[in-house]
């Protein structure tokens, strides 16, 4: 089983009625050097000004993203060549990532490549340290941009770091 650390961006709160538009994702290896990352055209005429800003693109941009049938696709496609075994889906709030992406893969592709699984790094930590009130963003060596890479690998770095200081048992294949 090999972990990958997504982080997706939205133009709002769930997927069908609002759009996925870029997503990060790394394997969660000491190099950190597997990354996919996309940017994808709007499935929805609603979008939250709000919601769209935070990514840092315009409405406008959007519309020169990919296709998201062509993402999803490819997407899976760098799942199956980089990892051996079962992908295994974690993330900071794994409870709107998971959405989006489980989503957008059953949508465009008929299954998810992760199953019906996911993890949440936030969770994992408390656990950890037992105390339902600590986060573990300290823990990020890349800068938290809302560049959806930059945002996985920022958690990959946090989770890496788990590893180590509590000796966790997880697969990094």
């Amino acid at each position: 089983m090999s972990y990958i650390m997504v982080d997706v961006e939205a133009d709002g709160p769930i997927p069908g009625d609002y759009s996925m538009i870029s997503f990060g994702a790394i394997v969660v290896e000491p190099s950190l050097s597997k990354t996919f990352y996309a940017q994808l055209k709007p499935i929805s005429e609603k979008w939250i000004p709000e919601a769209l800003q935070i990514s840092g693109f315009t409405r406008e941009e959007t519309f020169t993203f990919e296709e998201p049938q062509t993402v999803m696709e490819n997407f899976s496609l760098w799942i199956e060549a980089e990892i051996s075994g079962r992908a295994f889906f974690i993330s900071d709030n794994n409870g709107f990532d998971w959405q989006f992406i489980n989503w957008y893969f059953h949508h465009f592709c008929g299954n998810n490549p992760f199953g019906y699984a996911s993890s949440n790094l936030g969770s994992l930590y408390k656990g950890l340290v037992k105390d339902t009130f600590v986060n573990f963003k300290h823990l990020r060596k890349t800068a938290h941009t809302h560049n959806a890479l930059d945002d996985a690998r920022g958690n990959a770095e946090a989770l890496l770091q788990l590893k180590e200081e509590f000796d966790l048992k997880i697969s990094l294949k």
